[in-house]
């Protein structure tokens, strides 16, 4: 690595040409990189029905639907709202009662299931069916120019409304994160740096690495926006000890070879190169976790972020070296005494009072534990979202006005006769919670032919291989009212038609509940299991992954006991990524003052002096790590609007806080009790005989001692 070191060096000023010309074919590549503001899309194809929404497009020519509430409208103008919505580029077409009766016809004299849908009060309703799915780019231009045409007492709801309007929130929110999280963590690095330069050359550098990571994403086939909001500020929260390592080797490597700059850069490199690769490492593992997701929204994230870590520590061995050596003087010039006082006193406190550190931890166990288990998890996706968004209006509106919550479709083969379908649909308007159930059956009567029934009304919810009926239910999505309605539904459509499909918003939602709970157990084991074999095989122990694992476990389970305690429910994906990036990113802290520790037992320190050294030299940096995770994602979890991003910065900027109280403050006691255990089952620390008589020394009371 050394010659490495010196190619970096010696070619420092081309690689940073090559680095700042690199950033043209990034941004090319952000701006052209396609965003996903649907998360039901991440769901597995294999799924019934997401099967059944790509039914829906082939056979019917429509991906999604909008409920549009008028208030206050005569017949003649809401005639002539309807044409002009389906006027609009993609929408398929709008249905409302004129598709089954004629208007003249007064409202009192209609069937009573055609009333019930359309009409209540001075209220009517219509579903305006667009010919792209929900998140399609089409479907939200679409759902913006209708809201430029509907006057205000009409509104629009449906997950297409909701989806345009994250879309929205989303683009006018994510450059604010990205200044706040490069602001507060720049006033952390001002405070704990010792030179005023430094903190921006260290934003300037990681600014690079994450619009790499950014543009090089337009090789996937889209990021949502989740990932695409999140991705920056946790890269820039993760990688950016890589950069304060390298600084911190440079200047050791300056004092050992003094007037030599370049050869002190060159062994800082090496020693970053190697040190960085391997604690990147254990972060990377808890990105690759969420990889082994059923629900795709995993594997957009983790392969962002594991990408993101990999360009940091690439660029922070290739370009900050370069920056650093050019701003050295300047560096030199602005340093001044650290603003943080000396932690030696804090550090000598906490080591002495580690047994009341230990039964306090013992004692917080029981409750985090029980927290952890039984915090409550929402899968509504508009639940997180502001109550002044168009879309949650117009879904209030839906609720107040109609007594509905959402509509779900049931997708039927053709071979079941007239009766069978008004039989079937009778079944389900019985069930708990059903306010309607519409087919055209119901609609026009069993008893009517279905020859006599108008093409233009048949070929909009019938064709020669499916046809559609439509329910309403009172009880919203991913609720467990809705959940236990559909599986009722379920069992009575698959009673007459095994191929029938029960699609739309709520089964989708119910899918994604039943897929995300499986996910969070097996991400959780194959982060815990691949982390811990990664520590295993640094320090080739058994007991030491188990001791430094357990202790950011613990941290992960206080996190997450905290919306149980506070009655926080927590948006469902958070709930899944927390404890793999929580595990991954903050398993360094441990790692670092074990690593420390180590060292000084084989040197023939005894376990109290060995712990003494290890949490006082590394301190500072737990400290430092910690606060500038904290500050990148703390400022966005106060900021945001989108809960499914909010909750995600607020557990991330309390899980470092806690990780790293817990490291400070536990570790030193766990590492002192189990002194014994890990020196017999570490095989280096059995190879060098720690802890044992060893030839020209005697041990007594764990301390070593010259005999001659």
């Amino acid at each position: 690595m050394i010659q490495i070191g010196k190619w970096i060096t010696k070619h420092r000023v081309l690689i940073l040409i090559i680095g700042v010309l690199l950033l043209i074919p990034s941004v090319f590549g952000y701006l052209k990189t396609k965003v996903n503001y649907d998360l039901l899309s991440y769901l597995p194809e294999r799924l019934e029905t997401v099967a059944g929404q790509d039914i829906l497009v082939d056979e019917f020519g429509m991906g999604a639907f909008s409920m549009v509430i008028v208030e206050d409208m005569d017949k003649k103008d809401a005639v002539r709202l309807e044409q002009e919505m389906e006027e609009v580029e993609h929408v398929y077409d709008v249905l409302w009662y004129d598709d089954f009766s004629d208007i003249t016809v007064p409202v009192e004299m209609m069937p009573k299931d055609l009333r019930e849908a359309f009409f209540k009060g001075d209220a009517t309703m219509m579903i305006a069916l667009f010919d792209q799915t929900t998140s399609a780019d089409e479907t939200m231009n679409a759902v913006t120019k209708l809201r430029k045409i509907v006057t205000k007492n009409v509104y629009l709801s449906g997950m297409s409304g909701v989806v345009t309007d994250i879309k929205d929130l989303a683009l006018k929110e994510l450059p604010v994160y990205v200044v706040i999280a490069a602001a507060l963590t720049l006033l952390v690095l001002l405070l704990f740096m010792d030179s005023f330069v430094t903190p921006f050359i260290f934003l300037l550098t990681i600014g690079i690495s994450v619009i790499y990571n950014l543009g090089s994403n337009i090789f996937l086939d889209d990021v949502s926006y989740i990932t695409q909001a999140l991705a920056a500020v946790m890269q820039l929260a993760v990688t950016m000890d890589y950069s304060i390592f390298l600084l911190e080797s440079f200047e050791a490597n300056k004092e050992r070879y003094p007037g030599d700059k370049i050869r002190a850069m060159s062994h800082a490199i090496s020693n970053t190169f190697v040190s960085v690769s391997s604690s990147s490492l254990t972060t990377i593992a808890g990105f690759a976790a969420l990889c082994v997701m059923t629900f795709k929204l995993g594997a957009n994230l983790g392969i962002v972020m594991m990408k993101g870590v990999a360009i940091g520590v690439i660029v922070c061995v290739t370009i900050l070296p370069g920056l650093i050596l050019a701003f050295d003087p300047l560096i030199e010039k602005t340093t001044h005494k650290s603003l943080i006082p000396s932690l030696d006193g804090v550090s000598k406190f906490i080591v002495k009072h580690r047994y009341i550190a230990l039964l306090i931890f013992l004692v917080i166990l029981v409750p985090a534990v029980y927290g952890n288990s039984h915090y409550e998890i929402y899968y509504n996706i508009d639940k997180g979202l502001p109550d002044t968004l168009e879309s949650a209006v117009a879904n209030q509106k839906l609720q107040e006005t109609f007594d509905m919550s959402t509509v779900h479709m049931v997708l039927l083969k053709d071979g079941l006769t007239s009766k069978e379908k008004t039989e079937m649909m009778k079944q389900i308007e019985e069930v708990d919670g059903v306010k309607w159930a519409l087919g055209i059956n119901t609609l026009l009567g069993a008893g009517l032919p279905e020859e006599m029934v108008p093409k233009e009304l048949s070929s909009k919810l019938k064709n020669e291989n499916y046809e559609l009926e439509f329910v309403c239910s009172d009880y919203s999505s991913a609720t467990d009212e809705c959940n236990a309605q559909l599986a009722k539904i379920n069992q009575i459509v698959k009673g007459y038609q095994e191929d029938a499909m029960i699609i739309g918003e709520a089964p989708l939602m119910k899918d994604l509940q039943d897929t995300t709970d499986v996910d969070l157990k097996n991400v959780n084991y194959l982060s815990i299991a691949a982390i811990f074999l990664i520590i295993l095989v640094t320090f080739k122990s058994i007991s030491i992954p188990v001791i430094l694992v357990s202790v950011i476990e613990f941290a992960i389970a206080c996190n997450m006991a905290v919306p149980y305690y506070m009655h926080t429910p927590l948006a469902f994906v958070a709930g899944i990524v927390i404890g793999t990036i929580q595990l991954g990113a903050t398993v360094d802290y441990a790692i670092l003052m074990t690593n420390r520790y180590y060292k000084e037992r084989l040197k023939g320190k005894d376990k109290k002096e060995a712990v003494a050294i290890a949490h006082q030299t590394s301190i500072k940096s737990i400290i430092t790590s910690g606060m500038g995770f904290f500050a990148a994602t703390f400022g966005v979890s106060m900021y945001t609007g989108i809960d499914m991003i909010g909750s995600i910065c607020t557990l991330l900027a309390r899980g470092a806080l806690i990780s790293t109280v817990t490291v400070i403050c536990l570790l030193p006691a766990l590492l002192y009790v189990f002194d014994g255990l890990i020196i017999h089952s570490t095989w280096n620390m059995i190879k060098a005989g720690v802890g044992k008589k060893k030839e020209g020394h005697v041990v007594k009371n764990n301390a070593v001692t010259e005999t001659h």
